[in-house]
């Protein structure tokens, strides 16, 4: 999915936001991607990142702007830079950053992207039998400031 840096910018089907810090969109309705971004919550204790519904009007957007299946919303986004991360990817970036002993994940580059991509999608395709369907997470209101609406 090789787009330029900042190519939603000239996008105008996806609405301007706050890109200034690394953004994870996530699916808002699976428990098992809501428990990842209560994980990351919990950890980033520098407050680097910002959350976003898949489901919501600019998380649509991200998906279709990076071709990705809205009905789905089988894989997480990390936008960082202006640069989209997928997948395993996307993944090993978000935890790395979390600092020691989360940066130890850096380790998982060592398996080939194929293989680190295939266990990804195993897990994203059976994420709801694994752990269910919720209705949207509700943050806190510390953590309020942290999503984009």
């Amino acid at each position: 999915m090789g787009r330029a840096d900042y190519s939603y910018r000239t996008d105008p089907a996806v609405p301007t936001f706050a890109d200034d810090r690394p953004l994870i969109v996530f699916d808002g309705e699976c428990v098992f991607c809501s428990g990842w971004v209560k994980f990351v919550l919990k950890h980033d204790r520098r407050r680097r990142y910002r959350f976003l519904a898949a489901q919501s009007p600019l998380g649509e957007a991200l998906y279709r702007h990076y071709g990705l299946d809205t009905r789905d919303y089988e894989t997480n986004i990390l936008i960082e830079g202006g640069r989209a991360f997928f997948k395993s990817d996307g993944t090993i970036r978000m935890v790395a950053s979390l600092g020691f002993p989360y940066s130890l994940a850096k380790l998982f580059r060592l398996l080939p992207r194929r293989a680190a991509d295939a266990l990804y999608e195993f897990i994203a395709r059976n994420r709801l039998k694994i752990a269910g369907r919720q209705s949207c997470m509700v943050p806190t209101p510390e953590q309020r400031g942290r999503f984009i609406a």
